[in-house]
């Protein structure tokens, strides 16, 4: 068997989906609605694929599954910020389809697994900007894909409410700041998404082919 390409990510990551806030499958429960649809966005501070530097990369990713994503039966739409070179390109969208990755050991290696339709992916420009401690943020594809981004609020005092989910073997993260997002798709998204004031986590991220860096 050929030896993996070494690869490295750090940076910053927003995930949100259509569940309520707090997200069940974070718990190893079914999701709120009985199906899964989600939306993610990365911006690479620092990153390698092999001898391909991701530094300053960013991309975002669009799945849905008619069900927990463990029943599998899922789309994904991959989307590359247009800047990126070919070769950057080519490193984003292997990891992203878990290629050189340990089995399990990363979300999208576990997703794909999932996945039985892989929609062509998109190079298209990203807005990315996302504040993990202030939970706040968003990831603005133009027609493609709009996510907002913002703090849990005491429904009495409005005040902010901080909330944590620590994992301590998760495949995505070790400790995720919780918060609450809009997502809306556009006419160039291939999978449709859209929900209110649904769940969202930020991550410090830092991941390799072996999993999370704990």
């Amino acid at each position: 068997m050929a030896k993996k390409i070494d690869w490295m990510l750090k940076g910053t990551w927003l995930t949100t989906c259509n569940c309520v806030v707090g997200c069940p499958c974070q718990f190893n429960e079914l999701p709120s609605h009985g199906h899964c649809r989600a939306a993610v966005g990365c911006e690479i501070d620092e990153g390698f694929f092999g001898n391909v530097r991701l530094d300053g990369i960013r991309f975002a990713g669009m799945f849905a599954w008619p069900g927990p994503i463990h029943k599998g039966g899922g789309e994904a739409q991959p989307v590359v910020d247009e800047s990126a070179t070919p070769e950057q390109r080519t490193a984003i969208l292997r990891i992203i389809k878990g290629e050189e990755t340990e089995p399990g050991a990363t979300i999208f290696n576990v997703f794909d697994a999932m996945i039985v339709k892989r929609h062509e992916p998109l190079f298209l420009p990203i807005d990315f900007d996302a504040d993990v401690e202030e939970r706040v943020g968003h990831v603005r594809v133009p027609g493609v894909l709009d996510v907002t981004t913002e703090p849990i609020r005491n429904p009495v005092t409005g005040k902010t409410h901080q909330v944590r989910i620590d994992i301590p073997h998760g495949f995505e993260y070790t400790l995720a700041e919780v918060g609450k997002a809009t997502t809306k798709t556009g006419k160039g998204a291939k999978v449709s998404l859209t929900w209110t004031a649904a769940h969202a986590h930020f991550v410090d991220l830092h991941w390799t082919r072996h999993g999370v860096v704990r």
